[in-house]
């Protein structure tokens, strides 16, 4: 059998199919025994996906490769069942959100009726200034309550510092994976005045750092609306007001966590179910890393199996000394 890299399309397979078509899980008396490491193992979550789209779930230790830079790397972690999660729900608020409310509210709810009675969540949004629900919980009913109820019309989008502030609000003491969904319709607002900047780059060094994964959903439900009296950079904001900002797809990608696009009569409460559903159909893989050295190193998960589609983050920062 061959081994399948992990590639840039593979990332968008997730919606809807991955949900609706997962293979069934192995029996609970047939699952290999979790092998265990120590704490500088690095953790690697992994979706797999065959032709089709449908999330496998079936797979053993065996059909897995793990390269750090290039190199094959001895497997000492792996396990197939789910894992409890720290999730953190980000909203976009901006004004070019208004008339989508409703259907936001909606669609976040089909993400909370999916969780595990392990798993935990807060609720964050991000317009003129980023909020995230003080709790951890997983009660439907605070979650919901915690949604936004209105939406300012001249809200900007602050995405990248609204992304870095949920990474900062993960509880470092605990032992659940960190998992960021982030909803946006359009691009990063850039620098503010008198407000913190941060860049793509920076968050997605942020998500690198505290092992955290990002899930991207950019909502394409609008055209744009003109903006009187900016001149050409007006005209040019207001083109770009319709598509979300592609950095989100490039966080997702990085970080092992899946993108999807959603257009007018897609439907998106669906796309919120579909990530829960595959955060619970995901492998962890693990392995010791080569160096201790503090630096940035590259990763590759690779899959025996024909048509299968691994995607994991692609690199991590190893421990000093």
């Amino acid at each position: 059998m061959g081994m399948t890299r992990i590639t840039l399309a593979a990332v968008t397979l997730w919606l809807g199919a991955a949900a609706l078509g997962a293979y069934a899980p192995q029996d609970a008396q047939q699952r290999p025994p979790v092998i265990r490491s120590g704490t500088d193992t690095v953790r690697v979550f992994v979706t797999v996906t065959d032709r089709d789209g449908r999330i496998v779930t079936n797979l053993t230790q065996d059909q897995f490769e793990i390269r750090d830079e290039g190199r094959p790397q001895p497997i000492t972690l792996f396990d197939n069942s789910p894992r409890p999660i720290e999730l953190i729900v980000m909203l976009d608020v901006s004004g070019s959100m208004e008339g989508n409310l409703g259907l936001l509210r909606a669609s976040a709810r089909r993400l909370f009726a999916g969780l595990s009675e392990d798993d935990v969540a807060r609720v964050g949004t991000f317009g003129n200034d980023i909020t995230i629900s003080e709790t951890w919980t997983r009660d439907v009913g605070a979650l919901d309550a915690a949604l936004p109820t209105t939406i300012e019309s001249t809200a900007s989008t602050p995405l990248w510092r609204a992304l870095d502030e949920a990474i900062q609000a993960f509880d470092e003491a605990s032992d659940r994976r960190r998992v960021v969904v982030v909803l946006s319709d359009g691009y990063d607002s850039g620098p503010m005045f008198g407000r913190r900047y941060i860049t793509q780059g920076q968050a997605i060094d942020r998500a690198r750092e505290h092992d955290v994964m990002v899930y991207g959903i950019g909502l394409r439900s609008r055209g744009a609306r003109p903006r009187v009296g900016l001149g050409q950079g007006g005209l040019s904001a207001a083109m770009r007001d319709d598509e979300p900002d592609p950095g989100l797809a490039r966080a997702a990608l990085e970080t092992g966590g899946g993108y999807s696009d959603v257009r007018p009569g897609n439907d998106l409460g669906a796309a919120f179910a579909s990530i829960i559903a595959e955060l619970h159909s995901q492998y962890l893989v693990g392995f010791e890393p080569p160096k201790r050295d503090g630096k940035k190193h590259d990763i590759s998960v690779r899959v025996a199996g024909r048509g299968l589609e691994p995607r994991a983050r692609t690199s991590y920062v190893a421990p000093r000394g």
